[in-house]
């Protein structure tokens, strides 16, 4: 793996466990195994090189998404084990955790890839829900973006749930519930 890449992944990881704030430049090349002068070369400062962890981070947020999203079965189905996936729930989101960080929210560059992240799920989401009212598969009264919103919501609060208790079962009863409202909707 190249030095600009042990940077990236450090960040990844160090912002997962520490948040922007709580991650020094000297945190990461100590992880990394980097000289100051090797973060540097290949990032113009902290947050830049916080910003390419983020957008890697996003990155794959949405490809592990996908591949439920646009895998076989039902709308609800495929809704079902996006939400059913294995996680590391207390260790909370990746990029929702970020949302709390006050120096990411403050800045639109590094806010920029969360909002982009959220915005896209929220949309893949609306469209599955579309896809299953139109196919009869869910009731054509349901709202699929105001749905979709609930679904993220949930999501994200089931992870500070599971976070603050110290255990899993509440984000489980969170998605157990959101899966059980979702299910009243089919046909």
């Amino acid at each position: 793996m190249s030095t600009s890449e042990r940077l990236i992944e450090s960040t990844r990881e160090l912002l997962w466990e520490r948040g922007y704030v709580g991650t020094s430049p000297k945190a990461i090349q100590q992880r990394a195994g980097a000289g100051q002068g090797s973060m540097y070369h290949h990032f113009s400062g902290k947050p830049d090189l916080a910003l390419a962890a983020i957008r890697r981070t996003a990155e794959e947020m949405r490809a592990k998404a996908e591949e439920q999203f646009s895998g076989p079965g039902t709308a609800l189905e495929r809704i079902s084990a996006y939400l059913l996936r294995e996680r590391d729930v207390l260790r909370g989101c990746p990029v929702g955790r970020l949302t709390q960080d006050p120096d990411v929210v403050a800045d639109p560059a590094l806010r920029a890839p969360v909002d982009e992240t959220f915005a896209w799920v929220r949309s893949r989401l609306a469209e599955l829900l579309t896809e299953g009212c139109e196919r009869g598969e869910l009731d054509a009264a349901l709202d699929p973006e105001a749905t979709a919103s609930t679904v993220v919501a949930v999501l994200q609060g089931g992870y500070v749930l599971a976070r603050a208790a110290g255990s899993s079962e509440p984000y489980e009863q969170a998605v157990q519930g959101v899966l059980g409202l979702l299910r009243q909707q089919a046909r």
